[in-house]
């Protein structure tokens, strides 16, 4: 059963002084009652190694947006653990350090679920066995790579990386890869390939052939239509939301949304404030960030940017991060009070509006949900794993049915990774 705590309500529904009607009552005990069936699935949670540790791990409430007491907290069941590499030079010597940074966050994965809390949390390959894991009362680790840079020049990794584990791959990240063009290039106007480059095209055959999907969400426009002419299975995007609601390169348009459901895809939508709606998060954040500056100078520190932050010693850094959360934390109730009212954050409603529209566009059976948590997501009301009924709960007030809701959170995904397998197993 999925423990879910009211705590996580705060702001919503059952807020301090709130009185729900009793029509909000019964809405909120349907969606209780449907995000306690349906399985929970989140396609993207990043990951940093320094947590999967005998001393330091997800069993443990940790200063993260995921780890197991969140996920029982918010019901939240499956949660895609995430391979990411940044991109670097497409140098012998880069894909040798990619390959390292991505080899320890596959074994860190399969720490966790295979000696540190293998009686509550198990690594799934197939929708069976997330099914299987679900039922038996755990949670449900999956594994996804953020970037096929590590991959090299050396295609046979593709498999690697399967029997590691994996069941989805972009083929970019921020930064033009050896296989594809990144969405970057519309920032900068530099393109590498102009779309596929000829290694991109056999890894695509590869991922095919493996069983491996083919995720869209950073590479470019043009690569992600060429991946979609080129590709036999169908495609996910992991965390992307739609460029119709909000234009950023990293959403996706109307063209590639309506190529994604011609191949049988899913578009996992997601919770990042800066694609959901970057304007209105830049107004929020300024007027936090006065606040913010207030608290911190009450405690006799100065806030600093990520290259200052970068420069500090290990114990320097430890430091100024402990005094930047008790800021935070003096903070919050003013932001609250002060800014939100006025200048509202980018919130599930605001998420879910993407929803609406995809699910419009191309219909409910290829829109997924996502949070990007530990990766910069996150919108309020959904701000870590254990707020995630809050997701549930918007969706019913919009009308979705509980069939519906169980597509959205997990069966289009599932679906899509049965029919990638089921191509490579006829290939």
């Amino acid at each position: 059963m999925k423990k879910l705590l009211t705590f996580m309500l705060v702001g919503g529904l059952f807020a301090a002084g709130c009185s729900p009607t009793e029509s909000e009552k019964e809405i909120f005990e349907k969606a209780m009652d449907i995000h306690e069936r349906v399985i929970t699935l989140d396609t993207h949670v990043d990951i940093n190694v320094d947590n999967f540790t005998e001393e330091t791990n997800y069993t443990q409430r940790l200063d993260t947006q995921v780890d197991l007491v969140k996920m029982e907290e918010g019901g939240l069941d499956v949660a895609w653990l995430i391979v990411y590499t940044g991109q670097d030079t497409l140098t012998e010597e880069g894909y040798a350090a990619a390959y390292e940074n991505a080899i320890s966050k596959f074994d860190a994965i399969h720490r966790l679920t295979e000696e540190i809390a293998p009686d509550q949390i198990e690594l799934a390959t197939t929708s069976e066995d997330v099914r299987r894991i679900v039922a038996e009362g755990k949670k449900v680790a999956m594994i996804g790579v953020e970037n096929a840079y590590p991959v090299g020049e050396d295609l046979s990794r593709i498999e690697e990386f399967y029997d590691r584990g994996a069941r989805y791959m972009s083929l970019s990240h921020n930064g033009h890869s050896q296989f594809v063009d990144s969405n970057t290039g519309e920032r900068d106007g530099e393109w590498m390939h102009n779309g596929v480059s000829e290694l991109g095209k056999e890894a695509i055959a590869e991922m095919n052939r493996v069983g491996i999907m083919i995720d869209l969400s950073h590479p470019s426009k043009k690569a992600n239509m060429e991946t979609m002419e080129l590709t036999k299975a169908p495609v996910i995007a992991s965390h992307s939301s739609a460029r119709a609601v909000y234009d950023h390169s990293r959403n996706l348009s109307d063209e590639e949304l309506l190529k994604l459901k011609e191949v049988g895809g899913v578009v996992q939508t997601v919770a990042f404030r800066g694609y959901v709606d970057g304007d209105k998060h830049a107004a929020w954040q300024e007027a936090s960030r006065t606040i913010l500056e207030e608290e911190a100078d009450k405690l006799g520190f100065e806030l600093v940017g990520w290259g200052d932050i970068r420069e500090m010693s290990n114990e320097e850094r430890d430091e100024y991060m402990e005094m930047y959360r008790t800021a935070q934390d003096n903070a919050e109730p003013r932001i609250e009070s002060e800014v939100n009212v006025n200048t509202p954050p980018v919130s599930v409603a605001d998420f879910a509006d993407h929803i609406d529209y995809m699910v419009e566009l191309i219909g409910i059976e290829h829109v997924g949900i996502s949070s990007d948590f530990d990766g910069g997501g996150g919108v309020y009301n959904w701000m870590d794993a254990s707020e995630t009924f809050n997701v549930t709960h918007e969706l019913v007030k919009r009308g979705y049915t509980e069939e519906q809701i169980e597509m959205l959170w997990s069966g289009n995904l599932l679906r899509v990774l049965d029919e990638v397998q089921a191509v490579a197993d006829g290939m």
